[in-house]
């Protein structure tokens, strides 16, 4: 079977029926969360178009975790942990935003399907009668428990299946994928955990989503001196999975945890409140820790040295601004042929960074000028006429803005936003303290006050170019510096220290949780050692000069990284050992030239290197016509499988195209044999 089987048609109609009893094409998915029922959904509504309705379809789905959560959003984990996003701002269903080339179809959000569950078919009441009260009581801007979404993402899932038509069929297999065999011109053979036989199919697509790691060299000499040491050392984990590794932890045992983002307010919630302790509400209204007497002390320091920012507690109060303007299609397809002419692949700091910054401010000032023009100088079309003629970084914007903008407070500067502790020191980490808490409450006063509505504008505009970002990847015109160190490392870290906080009242936690002498601050630059000599680990920060502090337990607060060297996942593993799979390794070749070859420096970014266009998996010796792979661990680096209504997520985009690819080669591969004589599934399953 060449790549050929993957070519769209040249009149894309639906197949007309045959009179002969069809050969059933079979679909095996690794990976049963919501990328997975994403792409069933796009599936079904494809499937009128593109599948012949005398043909049965046989999917087959594989994970030992729940069909709709899976693994990172299951029911089974604590109730103590959030989402990090409001019930309003979680869906699972395109709409008139989403460029599609299949029929939209939409779908409630979490808060809507809450509000009226009996009203959504297939209804089934929640099990979980905490989750079934929480569901009740749920308002669309309250940040629900991670269960609830568990709860949303399994009626999506029995939704989607049971719109399937019915010559498409799904079956669950609660196991283990371990090995992927078969030739690319033929049959896979997809190989599970308990099983004799394996499971026989046309095509495979892995959707593991976000997958564990197996340590990397410095966590493997860290895990070894805290053996030796009899000391504690945790690498990164998911929150679910990490709240076994916590019972050891003493009370009162000093703790260092390395990050100050998500898993850090995930982490410092179950060792506080999931160890007994509990927050009331104080005479200002603000949250009192009580603590049980069983909490460790826990000590949080991370290269920016602050939380995240929480999330905006508000709605715009002007209309959406209509995105992309500055940072579309049309523009980055210019970026990547001006850089083709030039002979010179793109920088993203210097060269594509401007543009972004200035999709950011127009979202920012878009809101600024329409909901508060009193704090403004010009009214919007003037300001938006100037705006369009200058660059972000010329000291002609800067002073165009200051003019337009005269309270610095309402002007957008990223820079300052995005490192606050550069260039500070503080005498003590009491006067450390005090700064950061500052810090803290006015960010938690600006997220929760309508009159800063401009920064939803922006967290909006960096929504927009995150999702048109992965278009520029796959163009293969920016540097490899570019895509392994700013795309995969600054600008990551940039969009979720800014737009993927935790909600304000965390923050006003970790304000109690640092008045009850819980939680202690060390700063920015955290530096971690293994101290042999007194056999502890020791931290320092460059934000408190000459100021050190020791712990029994080290805790690698983040999430693990996707690499395929270190992946934990055996499928992958084995893809990877027997040369089945291939790894994103860039080069700084000439532009237009495949960057996965050459000379030149090169960079491993771990990803699985995947078609740009429909995730077909790439071996060391090409695409393969069989396989594909979509979600968080491949080069297709659209990570969250659901998306805030009306962004146009780009998931739902790439889940859209690569099951309008499956469809036509399926059909085309099930017509090329006789009819009743395809491969046939094998072991036992849930039917679903």
């Amino acid at each position: 079977m060449t790549r050929d089987a993957f070519a769209h048609p040249a009149v894309p109609a639906r197949p007309a029926v045959s009179a002969v009893p069809a050969r059933p094409a079979v679909l095996a998915v690794v990976g049963a969360g919501p990328r997975a029922t994403g792409l069933l959904e796009r599936l079904a509504a494809s499937a009128p178009e593109l599948w012949d309705t005398a043909r049965p379809l046989r999917i087959h789905l594989v994970d030992p975790h729940p069909p709709g959560p899976g693994r990172v959003w299951r029911h089974d984990q604590s109730p103590l942990l959030r989402m990090n996003s409001m019930a309003e701002d979680v869906t699972m269903f395109t709409d008139a935003s989403s460029t599609l080339k299949g029929p939209v179809r939409t779908g409630p959000s979490l808060a809507e399907w809450a509000a009226h569950p009996e009203l959504h078919p297939p209804y089934r009441p929640v099990a979980d009668p905490d989750v079934r009260a929480e569901l009740a009581a749920l308002r669309p801007a309250d940040f629900p428990t991670r269960r609830a979404q568990s709860a949303y993402l399994d009626w999506v899932f029995r939704r989607v299946v049971t719109e399937l038509p019915p010559h498409i069929t799904v079956r669950v297999h609660p196991t283990t994928a371990t090995a992927l065999t078969g030739p690319a011109d033929g049959p896979q053979r997809l190989h599970l955990a308990g099983r004799t036989e394996p499971l026989e199919a046309d095509l495979v697509v892995l959707t593991q989503g976000h997958l564990s790691a197996t340590p990397t060299e410095e966590q493997r000499r860290l895990a070894a001196f805290a053996r030796r040491r009899r000391l504690r050392y945790l690498p990164p984990e998911f929150s679910a999975d990490a709240e076994r590794d916590l019972n050891g932890i003493a009370p009162g045992e000093p703790v260092l945890l390395r990050g100050f983002g998500l898993a850090f307010v995930d982490l410092a919630v179950l060792l506080t409140e999931g160890r007994g302790g509990h927050h009331t509400t104080g005479p200002d209204g603000e949250p009192v820790y009580r603590a049980s007497g069983r909490e460790p002390v826990l000590y949080v320091g991370s290269r920016r040295g602050v939380p995240y920012h929480s999330k905006p507690g508000y709605q715009l109060q002007a209309e959406r601004a209509p995105l992309p303007r500055y940072f579309g299609p049309e523009r980055l397809d210019a970026l990547a042929d001006g850089a083709a002419r030039r002979g010179r692949r793109l920088d993203l700091r210097r060269d594509v960074w401007p543009l972004m910054a200035k999709e950011t401010g127009y979202g920012y000032y878009h809101e600024l000028f329409r909901a508060h023009p009193d704090r403004t100088t010009l009214d919007w079309p003037r300001f938006l006429a100037a705006y369009e003629q200058l660059d972000w970084y010329t000291p002609e914007m800067r002073a165009f803005v200051a003019q337009a903008v005269p309270d610095p407070a309402d002007r957008l500067d990223l820079e300052a936003l995005d490192r606050p502790l550069d260039g500070r020191t503080f005498p003590g980490p009491d006067a450390f303290r005090e700064h950061l808490l500052a810090y803290v409450d006015a960010d938690v006063a600006r997220r929760s006050d309508p009159a800063h509505s401009a920064d939803l504008g922006a967290f909006y505009a960096l929504l927009s170019v995150y999702g048109q970002l992965p278009r520029l990847a796959a163009s293969g015109s920016l540097s490899a510096d570019s895509v392994a160190r700013q795309l995969d490392g600054w600008w990551h870290g940039f969009f979720s220290y800014f737009a993927s906080g935790p909600p304000a009242f965390r923050l006003r936690e970790l304000r109690a949780l640092s008045r009850a002498g819980i939680v202690r601050f060390l700063g920015a630059g955290l530096e971690v050692v293994a101290d042999e000599e007194h056999g502890v680990f020791r931290a320092r920060s460059a934000s408190v000069p000459g100021h050190t502090v020791t712990a029994t337990t080290l805790i690698e607060a983040r999430l693990p990284q996707p690499t395929l060297e270190h992946t934990a996942d055996p499928l992958l593993r084995r893809l990877r050992q027997s040369g089945g799979i291939s790894e994103e390794v860039l080069t700084d070749a000439d532009p237009g030239a495949d960057t996965h070859t050459g000379s030149g420096a090169r960079h491993r970014t771990g990803r699985i290197r995947t078609d740009p266009g429909d995730g077909r998996l790439y071996t060391p010796e090409g695409p393969h016509p069989r396989r594909l792979a979509l979600g968080a661990p491949t080069t297709g680096r659209a990570v969250a499988a659901f998306a805030r209504p009306r962004t146009d997520a780009p998931a739902f985009r790439q889940n859209d195209t690569t099951a309008r690819t499956l469809l036509r080669a399926l059909d085309r591969m099930a017509a090329q044999l006789p009819a009743q004589e395809g491969v046939v599934s094998q072991g036992s399953s849930a039917a679903v």
